[in-house]
Order: structure tokens, then C-alpha cells, then sequence
């Protein structure tokens, strides 16, 4: 018997190791091609970028995996358990596996056998990272041996705080959302430390399957799961079990956040930030980096600005009048889940999408598009009222010349899906509205910095994404006169120097070009400052001929207008191509006194790591880093931009502009009196584009009014009629929050009266005078001399033709030249 048992003893010796030795060899095998484990050391997972406002709100999330990694200090104690009651119970007592864990998922999957069940797994918290940091997700035993293999190493190598930190930045929660971080903010739209018990059970839950607790297809199942997660929280010992009833007597109150930009009109400013940093850093940076942006908007202003430009919009369609409905759907039974699946104008809030269901002689009935709340359409269904009174501007045709209707009766009918706006404080009264085919952009800027402080590319980003701030090569038109009278003025010339505003030709290639003013007529000798507050083409192509377009193209390219100006005649008049940013920043060199600035939508750039990548402010400061003050001076901060104009020049420019606002083709539209207002309307040829930039000393804005496809916006589409009339809107809003300054005038600056029609010094007490800012050596001319007066008109013509300037010579005031 004993040697009946030594030989089996001696059978099962062999057989073990026999036995070991092939396990060894198959581990060998398997543990020769195992991945480094060592690279956990330097794990920096794709994260996502964030874009904020100069204030700090978030204005876009940008990223393939929606994921913000956070270290495990940051993340709550409840939240750390939640996981680790649902996934690894035993996460802080085993080696890397669970073996009674194992066990217990060996014999739940043979009860289970034949019951259609997934096999359950037994996976720790440190095989899954081992799985998905290092393996791939194969069903098979290698990919398993593997996985246990490599959760030992990891365990000898890292904490257990590192391991667990690893994981729940890692895992997918559904929604593309990936990380503890970024599931808080797209489920509930919280941070981690804001989550409730309920909460963070909820976000324990999903690793195991996201798609089958989704909190809108499952919910029920969602809740169940969350439950369970709170129960083996309570039985770990990680919350009490009242806390635990608590919670699960709460509803799962998702609220999800989609991403996307989440402040209101900032579509056109994100989009362009977005574009910026991917020519600068490339999309993987922008996408996976982590990247977190701080952007120079205000987020007060980007509302005034974008609200300013829509109702100068909408005010200029709706004169075209009524162009027909968007849609058409039936309304005989419930039109709410038809009406629900007409898009809507997602970034115009204020106007809603409708549904014409009855139309009478005083006004139209209608039914408003219904909420989605969880993918389903709501049951409750709104309605209000068109009054006929709302809707008179529907009334003519589509091109505005004659009336088609003297009440709404046949001009919208049932079924129609229009657009509308509620009255305020008239609930349920709302006004017809149509999306404008008329376009335009606008910038607001700061001009001592460049900071692009508002921006609006078009009446809504949903209805087209081409930014026409930025990307719409456009004519500036008159606007671009002030660079040829800042040339002028800075090479020789006075606000009152006269120059004649006669008909002029100009020959070039065997063709000859007659320039009119608008409304075709001349004004006969005029002064420089009549000449941009009346915005006369013939004398400005006189002033760019006497001068030279050489020296035109070199401020123009200084200014930044444009890369390499054409040295053209024509182009003194703005028939060069550029952009409303562009025109902005031109503008603000000369409202900050002549200083170059760079303009920037972007103040600074920090890496997941939070070190300072980008910097938009190039100043420097002497004496800022001091670490405490020891009777030392204040620090002083280094002006080191080019001085690209003279800033008596700017200031000559400055106030010859703002006579543009108070007596010039801008007056009347600019209701701000509680600070100096400087501006150039512009308008091209056939009233294609309207244009206005305007400045006060602490701000400068620019628009353009014009379709996509240059076409006449009709007689009277003029930057006067059209975009002044917006600026001040803006301004007017804007001086609300924004302090009121005077121009600075630089120290020597002499201010001398001057007759305002010949420009030569007035009497004291004679009519229609000015004072005149000049700079020192210069002053008003003490006899009449008008440029370009002999090569075009003798003097007697002139005399004729002009009554100022015959006023001039017969009161002794000196010779015409």
C-alpha cells in the first residue's frame, strides 16, 4: 500500500512538474513580447483644449476624446470609492489580481453556463489599465496571462494612488467622453468635487458598459446600476447606510453638457481661435494637447456687437420685404413632431421657429416649435399671435418697390414655417422675422493693445460659418481716405491746406478714368479736413497725384492694410481688397497716437502642464518681479512698439475725422455725446459695400454691410445710411461699460483759427471758423494756394466755379495760385 502510494505520489510529481515546466515556457513566451510597462511613468493622454473669454467663462471645448486629467489629489474621496466599490472592492489589499475575486467570477460563470449570459470578468482596477494602457481588448488567454503578468510589475512599480489615478483618467464613459473630469462636466455639468454620492455612483457605474446605462435609452437600468453601486459603497464602509437610502431615492439628473461653445455669440471668435492654433500648433495640439486659451474677449461687448450688426441687418432686408416661408408642413392633426424637425437658427435664441396655423385680416395664429427634452419632442404645445401691425413689412414684394398686400391675408397661409420674435413684455406676441441674405462683419478692438475684444462674422454662425471679419476680402471704399490724408499730413501738409474738388481725368494704358463724387457733384477749392468730412474722390485723387501713390502704397503696408499694395490712382479710393480686421487695426494706430500694434484675438496659451506657451503682451517691466517693496519706485512699463506714425499727425487725423461725425457724411448717426467720437464712412463703387470705422480714445469698431456676391444694395446703401447708423448702436451700448476719455494731444500741438472754407487764418469774430490743430513751424497759408488748381482749371475758371475762393481774393486775403 505504502508503495502504492509513493508511486502515485511520485505520478503526480512528475505530472506537476511537468506541469510547471510548460507553464514556464508558455509564460516565457508570452512574457518575451509584453509591453514596457515603464512608459505609465510618462502617461500624457489626449486631453482636451478649452478656450475661455478674457474673463475667464469657457467659451469651446476642442478635442477627439473629451478628457480634462485630473491628478489623484483632486478627485474627492466619495468619487475614488465609488469606483472601487463597483469595480475592485479588494483594490487596496491584493497584488495586481484578485484571487477570490477570480474565484468568485469561476463559479458565477458555471452557474451560469446555458443562461445566455456575457461571461463575467474579474478583472482589478490595475489588469484594466494594464488592458487598456498597454494590451489590446482580445477575448483570449494569452491576451489574459498577459494582463496578470503585467498587473504584478505594474503594482511592484507604482502606488496604488498612481494606479488609480491612471484608470480614471483613462476610462470611456460614453458620449465621447473619457476621464473622471470630462464625464462630471458632459453628465452633469459639474466639476469632480461638486459630484453627490448619487452622482458619483452613477459615473461608477458606466465603465462597465456606458451604452447600456445611457440616462435616456436605459434609464431605468441606469438607476438600477447606480443603486447597486451605492449599496456596495455602503456595505465598504464608505458611506453610512442612511446616505445611502438618500441616494438612491434620488432622480439621476443628468444634465448634459455637449461641449461646443458655451457662450452666447461667440461662435465667429472661437472658430477663429480654433483655426489660429492649428496653423500654429498643428490639430494634433489643438485636439490632444490639452491646451488651456485665454482669449481677449468681452464677452459684454461681443453681445452689444453682434446685436448691433443683426438689427442693421434685419432692419435693411425687411425694407426688401417678405421673401416666403422656410418651410411648409401640415397642420390638420398635431404639427409639433414635424415642426421639431425644421433646424433652427441655433445661435439666434431670441428668434424662434413657427408654424402659421391660421391667418385672419388682423393678425396670424401660430404654433411654436416644440422643445426636445432626452431625443423625444415634448407634449405641450405653445402658441401666440402675429398682429398685422408686426408684420407691414411683409407686406411689399421681395424686392421692396411696391405693396402685395394690405393685411397678412396672402401673405403667409397655413402651414407656412416662419420665423418670429416675441414683443417684450407682450407674452404671446411676437413679430414676423426672416433670415437676411444681406451679410457683414464687424471688430471691436482695443486699440493700446490689439486685443480683439468683440467679433461677428455674419447675422448667425448657424446659417453660414465663413467669418466675414476675418475671410471676406472686401473694398474699403472711402474708408481707407484717411491713410492718404495721414500720408499728406505727415509729409508737408495741413488740415487746412486746399486742394481743388473739380472733375479730373487720368489716362493710363490708353484709357481714361473720371472719378465722380457721390451725388456728381464738386465743390470747387476745398480743405483738407472739407475733403474727409464730405469724403470728395476728385480732390483725394488729386492729394494721392501731387503726392506721389508711392508714398500711398508705403502707408497703406505700414498701416497693414494691405501686404503689397498696387501703386494705382483708383486705389487711393479704396479699390483695393481687404479685410474688416485689417481696416480695425489700421484704425487703431492712428486712435493710440501712432504706436504699430499687432492684433491678436488671443492673450495667452498654456500646455496641460500650465506653462505659459504663449504670450500676446510684448511689453516689458522693469521692477515688476520685486518681492517686496523697499521704498523703490513704481515699476515702469517699456513701450517698445514701432512708432509708425507721427502722433501729431494721429491726432490732425483724429480730429478731422471726428468733424466725419459732427458735420460730415457720418453726422446725426452717432447718438454718444459723453465722448469724443472720431469715424470715416466708405462706400464702393455701385453701393456694393458699406462701410464705417469709428474710434473713441479707449476703443475702436469696424463693419461692413454687403452680400457675398458684390451686388448694389440699392441707391442709398451708402456707410452712412447703412453702417454709421450701426456703429453707433454699438457705441451707444458700449459707452455703458466702457469709461469716457478725451484724446490725448501731444505736448507742442498749436491750435489756431481758420476760416473753414479757405483754410487760412480767421479774424477774430469772422463767420464759419474752426480751430485748427498744427503742428509747430506750420499754420494756416497766408495766401489761397489750391493744388492741382493749374493743371486743370486756370484761375479765372476756379473763380467762377467758387464762390469761397472769389470771397477769398476780393477780401484781400491773398493770391490764387
Amino acid at each position: 500500500m505504502i508503495r502504492l502510494l509513493g508511486y502515485f505520489f511520485g505520478l503526480a510529481c512528475i505530472a506537476f512538474f511537468a506541469f510547471a515546466a510548460v507553464a514556464a515556457v508558455y509564460l516565457m513566451g508570452v512574457s518575451k513580447d509584453l509591453p514596457n510597462y515603464e512608459v505609465l511613468a510618462s502617461y500624457e493622454p489626449p486631453v482636451a483644449t478649452r478656450v475661455h473669454a478674457g474673463n475667464g467663462a469657457l467659451m469651446a471645448e476642442y478635442a477627439r476624446e473629451k478628457r480634462l486629467f485630473l491628478p489623484i489629489q483632486a478627485i474627492p474621496d466619495r468619487v475614488k470609492a465609488a469606483f472601487i466599490a463597483a469595480e475592485d472592492q479588494n483594490f487596496y489589499k491584493h497584488p495586481g489580481v484578485d484571487p477570490w475575486g477570480l474565484a468568485r467570477a469561476v463559479v458565477n460563470n458555471i452557474q451560469n453556463i446555458g443562461s445566455g449570459r456575457r461571461p463575467e470578468g474579474a478583472s482589478t482596477i490595475t489588469q484594466q489599465v494594464a488592458k487598456n494602457f498597454l494590451l489590446s481588448a482580445d477575448q483570449t488567454i494569452d491576451r489574459k496571462v498577459k494582463e496578470a503578468i503585467l498587473s504584478f510589475r505594474i503594482e511592484q512599480t507604482y502606488s496604488k494612488d498612481k494606479i488609480l489615478e491612471l484608470y480614471l483618467n483613462e476610462i470611456f464613459f460614453g458620449f465621447n467622453s473619457y476621464g473622471i473630469a470630462g464625464a462630471a462636466l458632459t453628465y452633469f455639468n459639474k466639476s469632480v468635487t461638486e459630484l453627490t454620492i448619487a452622482e458619483a455612483a452613477y459615473l461608477g457605474g458606466l465603465p462597465k458598459g456606458p451604452a447600456n446605462y445611457n440616462p435616456f435609452r436605459h434609464e431605468e437600468a441606469a438607476i438600477t446600476r447606480r443603486n447597486y453601486v451605492i449599496s456596495r459603497m455602503a456595505e465598504d464602509g464608505y458611506i453610512t447606510a442612511s446616505d445611502a437610502e438618500q441616494a438612491k431615492k434620488q432622480p439621476l439628473g443628468v444634465n448634459m453638457n455637449r461641449g461646443g461653445a458655451t457662450l452666447a455669440a461667440s461662435e465667429y471668435f472661437s472658430e477663429e481661435v480654433r483655426r489660429q492654433i492649428i496653423e500654429k500648433y498643428g490639430d494634433k495640439a489643438l485636439y490632444e494637447g490639452g491646451l488651456s486659451v485665454r482669449t481677449s474677449l468681452d464677452p459684454q461687448l461681443q453681445i452689444m456687437a453682434r446685436a448691433s450688426l443683426q438689427k442693421g441687418l434685419v432692419d435693411y432686408d425687411e425694407r426688401r420685404g417678405y421673401r416666403g416661408a422656410i418651410a411648409k408642413i401640415g397642420v390638420s392633426g398635431d404639427w409639433g413632431p414635424e415642426l421639431a424637425k425644421v433646424p433652427a437658427l441655433r445661435d439666434v435664441p431670441e428668434w424662434k421657429l413657427a408654424v402659421v396655423t391660421a391667418v385672419s385680416d388682423k393678425q396670424v395664429d401660430i404654433g411654436l416649435q416644440p422643445d426636445l427634452v432626452a431625443g423625444k419632442v415634448v407634449e405641450e404645445r405653445k402658441k401666440g399671435t402675429i398682429p398685422a401691425d408686426q408684420m407691414k413689412w411683409a407686406f411689399r414684394d421681395a424686392k421692396g418697390v411696391k405693396k402685395t398686400a394690405k393685411s397678412p391675408v396672402g401673405v403667409v397661409e397655413a402651414g407656412d414655417v416662419v420665423y418670429v420674435e416675441p414683443i417684450e413684455n407682450k407674452p404671446g406676441i411676437f413679430a414676423l422675422r426672416q433670415p437676411p441674405k444681406v451679410q457683414g462683419g464687424m471688430v471691436v478692438m482695443d486699440p493700446h493693445t490689439g486685443r480683439v475684444l468683440a467679433m461677428v462674422g455674419g447675422f448667425s454662425y448657424g446659417q453660414s460659418e465663413f467669418n466675414r471679419a476675418t475671410q471676406a476680402m472686401r473694398q474699403p471704399g472711402s474708408s481707407f481716405k484717411p491713410f492718404v490724408y495721414a500720408a499728406a499730413l505727415d509729409n508737408g501738409y495741413t488740415p487746412s491746406s486746399v486742394i481743388l474738388d473739380a472733375p479730373i481725368e487720368v489716362t493710363s494704358g490708353g484709357q481714361v478714368w473720371s472719378p465722380d463724387n457721390y451725388g456728381g457733384e464738386s465743390g470747387g477749392p476745398s480743405t483738407l479736413r472739407v475733403g474727409i468730412e464730405k469724403s470728395r474722390n476728385q480732390m483725394t485723387v488729386r492729394l494721392a497725384q501731387d503726392m506721389g501713390m508711392d508714398l500711398v502704397a508705403e502707408y497703406a503696408q505700414r498701416f497693414g492694410i494691405y501686404d503689397k499694395m498696387a501703386p494705382l490712382l483708383s486705389m487711393s479710393l479704396g479699390s483695393g481688397e481687404t479685410t474688416v480686421l485689417r481696416m480695425v487695426s489700421a484704425y487703431s494706430v492712428i486712435a493710440n497716437g501712432g504706436k504699430q500694434i499687432k492684433p491678436t484675438l488671443v492673450d495667452r496659451i498654456q500646455d496641460r502642464y500650465g506653462k505659459t506657451i504663449f504670450r500676446h503682451e510684448e511689453r516689458t517691466c522693469e521692477g515688476c518681479n520685486f518681492n517686496s517693496w523697499a521704498n523703490q519706485p513704481e515699476p515702469t512699463l517699456i513701450d517698445n512698439r514701432e512708432q509708425v506714425l507721427d502722433p501729431m499727425t494721429a491726432y490732425q487725423i483724429t480730429s478731422m475725422m471726428e468733424g466725419v461725425v459732427q458735420r460730415g457724411t457720418a453726422a446725426g448717426k452717432i447718438p454718444v455725446k459723453d465722448r469724443p467720437v472720431a469715424g470715416k464712412t466708405g462706400t464702393t463703387n455701385d453701393e456694393k459695400d458699406a462701410w464705417f470705422v469709428g474710434f473713441t480714445p479707449n476703443l475702436v469698431a469696424g463693419l461692413y454691410i454687403g452680400f457675398d456676391t458684390p451686388t448694389p444694395l440699392g441707391r442709398g446703401g451708402t456707410g452712412g445710411s447703412l453702417s454709421a447708423p450701426i456703429f453707433g448702436e454699438f457705441l451707444a451700448q458700449a459707452a455703458k461699460v466702457t469709461p469716457a476719455t478725451k484724446f490725448q494731444v501731444p505736448a507742442g500741438m498749436q491750435f489756431i483759427a481758420v476760416n473753414r472754407k479757405t483754410g487760412m487764418f480767421a479774424l477774430e469774430g469772422e463767420p464759419d471758423t474752426i480751430v485748427e490743430a498744427f503742428k509747430p513751424g506750420t499754420g494756416p497759408a497766408d495766401t489761397l494756394t489750391i493744388i492741382g488748381a493749374n493743371a486743370q482749371l486756370p484761375p479765372e475758371e476756379i473763380l467762377k466755379t467758387s464762390p469761397q475762393a472769389q470771397q477769398a481774393v476780393t477780401s484781400g486775403s491773398g493770391g490764387l495760385f
